[in-house]
């Protein structure tokens, strides 16, 4: 009886594998993978858009009189937007940037746990603030149009 593994197969039998299976499936894995981040990702982004809406319209809705006033005194609908866009596209980047300082401090640490060199490109980081900056804007809009719409009279009165 032989001990060695190559007698399992026979004396001088020669086993070949192929990985080609074991490579699909672990490209198989690293897809699920990207949908399932690729989904965080979304989820994230709408809460965050969300979040952005509600505070424009908390506050749209404290500073309603100041609106009043800046119409009273000749402010255009397009001011009013314009103010709001740029307070919600502010809110956004500031988010956008925080989360990506966060991420490449845990993608370093990550690294270095693993014991693997890291880094996040431009690219990435450059379309993240891109994506951050347009939830900021898509879901600023309706709260800034809202408080463009306000009546001057009806703001005024507003406490």
């Amino acid at each position: 009886m032989c001990d060695r593994p190559a007698c399992q197969y026979g004396e001088g039998t020669l086993k070949t594998i192929n990985l080609t299976k074991e490579l699909e499936n672990a490209q198989n894995i690293l897809e699920i993978f990207q949908t399932v981040v690729s989904a965080v990702a979304a989820v994230a982004l709408l809460v965050g858009g969300i979040g952005i809406m509600n505070i424009m319209l908390v506050s749209i809705k404290e500073r309603t009189r100041e609106i009043g006033i800046r119409k009273a005194l000749g402010a255009g609908e397009h001011h009013i937007l314009g103010q709001f866009l740029a307070e919600a596209l502010f809110y956004a980047l500031l988010g956008g940037l925080l989360g990506l300082f966060a991420g490449m401090v845990l993608t370093k640490a990550a690294g270095s746990i693993l014991g693997i060199q890291t880094e996040v490109s431009r690219a990435a980081a450059s379309l993240s603030i891109l994506f951050s900056a347009t939830v900021g804007l898509v879901f600023g809009l309706m709260p800034a149009y809202k408080a463009s719409k306000l009546d001057p009279v009806e703001a005024l009165r507003h406490e």
